[in-house]
């Protein structure tokens, strides 16, 4: 997310691994959860209709949702429920028998090393009636019939809606309707779907305008990127944890329920803590590889006026209230009157001040918002 050369296909996948929120605390194989990230990666922008047939087969899911422990006999339920409730329709779009014909169909399937095998022994193949269509189904028929229903467009756009335009202005059916339409029509083409909202006037509009709270990831790469900071991701990653998003750790099968539960107490203040310690240059976990008075330089940028709208550009497109504006620039005006250790020069007492207008640049609420 930090280096690669498509931003997008990595949010994208951020969207997936939330999607099919698999966790390592229970795979406890990091090659398995990575071959997963990889296959999201693959089809972030590609059809939903691929993506839901191989994320089916992919180990690390087999072993997350017990795919692997079903068999002809004895089917486990967890696959079939999950996938009907959380990857392609949403409750209230399927019975429970629907659930237990659907687990008959995925069975069979096993991992050997990391790679899905099918035991066709083990595989019961008798007649099952799923969603109202009866067959000798296996796993794929299943993923199909459930992309032929159609509460499954709604449910995938609704959801993108909410993690790319916003999510407290609702959507109406008149506005994804359309969408639903486009994106059922395509065989789900998710890359076409992105773009039809991406391209919207909506996405630009004021309506919609900050009405999202950046996920710890976003904040934090934020930040890095913004200050063209080259570092190791370990601790970063470390780091968000205490933010609230472990990354291949989510909390349940569910992920994370995003929105406002990203902020509270604790989660805010970790948010200051870290912006701080991108920006102090004293935290030894970064170093001063993301130095905001090195980016300041590099640009010209000097007085304390140019330095104000430098960071307020940089970070926020210089859209901050009059009274958050202000309280920068007395900041800047009194600066070089605060009392500086007395073994600093002119110059490490002027960079200091640099580095503290970024920090409270990067606390301002609008911060917070995309």
């Amino acid at each position: 997310m930090l280096y690669g050369p498509h931003p997008l296909r990595e949010k994208l996948t951020l969207f997936w691994h939330n999607h099919f929120a698999t966790s390592n605390a229970k795979i406890l194989n990091a090659r398995l959860m990575l071959m997963q990230n990889e296959l999201m990666r693959k089809h972030a922008q590609g059809s939903f209709a691929v993506l839901l047939q191989e994320m089916s087969k992919d180990p690390a899911m087999m072993i997350w949702l017990d795919t692997k422990d079903s068999k002809k006999g004895n089917p486990n339920e967890n696959y079939a429920r999950e996938l009907m409730e959380l990857f392609s329709l949403g409750i209230g779009h399927y019975t429970e028998q629907d659930i237990r014909e659907a687990a008959r169909a995925f069975t069979g399937w096993q991992v050997v090393g990391t790679e899905a095998a099918f035991n066709k022994g083990e595989h019961d193949d008798g007649e099952k009636t799923v969603l109202g269509q009866k067959g000798n189904w296996q796993g794929g028929d299943v993923v199909r019939i459930c992309l032929e229903q159609k509460a499954a467009a709604p449910f995938l756009v609704g959801k993108l809606y909410k993690f790319l335009v916003s999510e407290t202005v609702p959507a109406t059916p008149e506005l994804l309707d359309p969408l639903c339409e486009q994106f059922r029509g395509s065989n789900y083409d998710f890359g076409a779907l992105v773009a039809t909202m991406l391209r919207s006037n909506l996405f630009f509009s004021a309506t919609v305008y900050r009405t999202q709270i950046k996920s710890p990831a976003d904040f934090a790469l934020g930040i890095v990127r913004g200050l063209e900071g080259r570092l190791g991701t370990t601790a970063l990653a470390t780091t968000l944890e205490g933010l609230g998003q472990n990354v291949f750790y989510p909390p349940n099968v569910k992920g994370w329920d995003g929105g406002p539960t990203w902020l509270n107490g604790q989660t805010l203040l970790f948010r200051q803590n870290l912006a701080l310690a991108l920006t102090s240059t004293e935290d030894q976990r970064f170093g001063s590889r993301t130095d905001p008075a090195v980016l300041a330089k590099k640009y010209g940028r000097k007085d304390g006026e140019e330095l104000v709208e430098f960071f307020l550009t940089l970070f926020l497109q210089n859209d901050v209230p009059d009274e958050s504006r202000a309280k920068l620039l007395e900041y800047q005006r009194k600066a070089p009157a605060l009392s500086v250790p007395a073994y600093w020069t002119a110059e490490d007492a002027a960079a200091h001040r640099v580095r503290a207008l970024c920090h409270l640049v990067l606390t301002l609420p609008e911060f917070q918002l995309d």
